[in-house]
């Protein structure tokens, strides 16, 4: 008799509870979401996240805070939003370094797997880089830097958005493409690297578009190649690593939205659906296609297939050219 006196007790918690996770799915989002950027402000994925997630915001009508965590090549950030509860209300905003950080860091504090940690929710942009030199440089084209490489002793000096970034390993592909002795010096996200550049600290960077083209266009920095497969529109007049000789030196540079592993799948549905209705906006659309990116959304399956392809794709490219974090 004791048990059945228990039993509705227990069947009356259970009642009450089952409601309340269903409403926590259905209601989903119903307070601030917060986006953690693992770079610093001013960078391409700072400018990306901040736009699309502006749209974001004004379209659910809820506060969405961009929290800039950067260190270790995305890997710090990253390792944040891996430890958040799996709610849907931290997420990352992601660049192709997440995908690539892993190959190259083996920090146990800030480690992870792409597969193993997270949940992919939908790519947002795709884009590409463009090879620069300061405006005071007499470099003008690619020939002209090799030229310059030639003759300094200890090579050329290139910057990056951080070791294991895609702008690291386009540097590294130029030299290993143009047999140049190179020395990388790598920064805590794109802004202050640009920053330097810019002063004539260093030789040529490789970048995002959507952070370099203003700087490009107002003359502060001078674009002399492009790694894409075809010029870009953003700046017509900057060839191809192809047609300067470097067909290998190519990279996509991508931007999406990754939540922790263990987000319900109709939380993840509702990001998917909420993310690709901002970024397919007119107006966002239209700048980000100014900034010199596409727009390029998937569901969270194929999301995460591409992100396994371009880790094997990677790692090939890393053991094969003996490349490891400085």
């Amino acid at each position: 008799m004791v048990i059945f006196k228990w039993l509705p007790s227990v069947f009356m918690a259970v009642c009450v509870l089952s409601p309340s996770l269903v409403t926590q799915a259905q209601t989903f989002p119903s307070s601030r979401i917060t986006v953690v950027v693992p770079f610093p402000p001013a960078g391409g994925p700072d400018v990306i996240a901040r736009l699309v997630n502006a749209k974001l915001s004004e379209n659910i009508k809820l506060p969405v805070v961009i929290d800039n965590r950067p260190g270790a090549s995305n890997m710090i950030g990253a390792d944040y939003v891996k430890k958040a509860a799996p709610t849907g209300y931290t997420l990352l905003h992601a660049s192709t370094t997440f995908s690539l950080a892993p190959l190259l860091y083996k920090d146990p504090a800030v480690s992870y797997d792409p597969a193993r940690d997270f949940q992919p929710v939908t790519q947002l942009v795709n884009g590409w880089a463009i090879m620069e030199v300061p405006a005071q440089s007499p470099v003008r084209s690619i020939a002209d830097l090799i030229a310059l490489g030639k003759q300094k002793p200890k090579g050329l000096i290139y910057g990056s958005s951080g070791s294991g970034a895609p702008n690291h390993l386009l540097g590294e592909m130029f030299r290993l493409a143009s047999g140049l002795d190179m020395v990388h010096v790598p920064y805590k996200g794109s802004g202050p690297a640009l920053q330097d550049l810019m002063g004539g600290n260093f030789d040529f960077m490789f970048d995002p578009l959507s952070s370099s083209t203003v700087l490009v266009r107002s003359g502060k920095l001078r674009a002399i190649g492009f790694a894409g497969r075809a010029r870009t529109p953003a700046l017509p007049d900057v060839p191809t690593m192809t047609e300067a000789g470097f067909p290998s030196v190519e990279l996509d540079q991508w931007n999406g939205v990754i939540a922790p592993k263990g987000t319900p799948k109709d939380v993840v549905a509702k990001l998917q659906q909420e993310y690709v209705r901002a970024v397919r906006s007119p107006d966002v659309q239209r700048r980000i296609e100014d900034l010199g990116s596409v727009v390029s959304t998937s569901n969270p399956e194929e999301f995460l297939a591409q992100i396994a392809r371009e880790s094997s794709k990677v790692s090939a490219l890393l053991r094969d050219a003996n490349i490891k974090v400085e």
